[in-house]
């Protein structure tokens, strides 16, 4: 697999949150190349949230290139449609309309800067997206919901993967935009 690019910008447009019966997922805009993706455009208590972010980055829903969900739970896919109809990655295809063309996530380079990874844990079609910014190699990711884990994630159907493909993830990222809470550095305390 060829060296990840350090080339794209991220910004966290939402920073998730469970705080029930309250839930956002973590929404976040990367830019690399020609390509402008949105990861994870899930559920938030005002679209806005999403949108007004992207206006002040000067990124209008038009010109969004890909969408990445992570999984399919209604919290990371929930406002797909505020944007156009561009082929959205999943762990195992690219739809875009109506057309499904099937493909594994895993290695798929997006861009120079950006590669999925299939990373069953949370759910057994969990992918993270790997970002290599100027000053990081970025996992976003649902394998961690916060920093804090939880170390058994309640939705995993197999704990030993989740632990596998953390470590795996932890051996690539010099930073983890989680799920549901503040990206974290992974250090010796970090969940695994």
């Amino acid at each position: 697999m060829p060296e990840l690019s350090r080339t794209a910008r991220l910004d966290v447009l939402v920073e998730g949150y469970v705080r029930m019966p309250h839930v956002a997922g973590t929404v976040s805009l990367v830019r690399d190349a020609d390509r402008v993706v949105i990861v994870d455009p899930g559920m938030v208590s005002d679209r806005d949230l999403i949108l007004a972010p992207m206006r002040e980055l000067g990124v209008r829903p038009e010109d969004v290139t890909d969408v990445v969900v992570s999984h399919h739970h209604l919290d990371h896919t929930l406002n797909v449609a505020l944007f156009p109809v561009v082929p959205v990655h999943d762990f195992q295809s690219v739809i875009e309309g109506d057309m499904f063309t099937r493909r594994a996530a895993e290695g798929t380079q997006l861009t120079p800067g950006i590669r999925l990874l299939a990373t069953p844990g949370h759910t057994p079609q969990d992918i993270t997206t790997l970002v290599g910014t100027p000053d990081d190699v970025v996992a976003l990711t649902h394998l961690w919901w916060t920093e804090e884990g939880p170390a058994d994630d309640p939705y995993s159907h197999d704990r030993d993967e989740l632990r596998r493909q953390r470590e795996r993830v932890l051996d690539l990222a010099t930073l983890v935009v989680c799920a549901h809470g503040a990206p974290f550095r992974p250090g010796p305390a970090t969940v695994r």
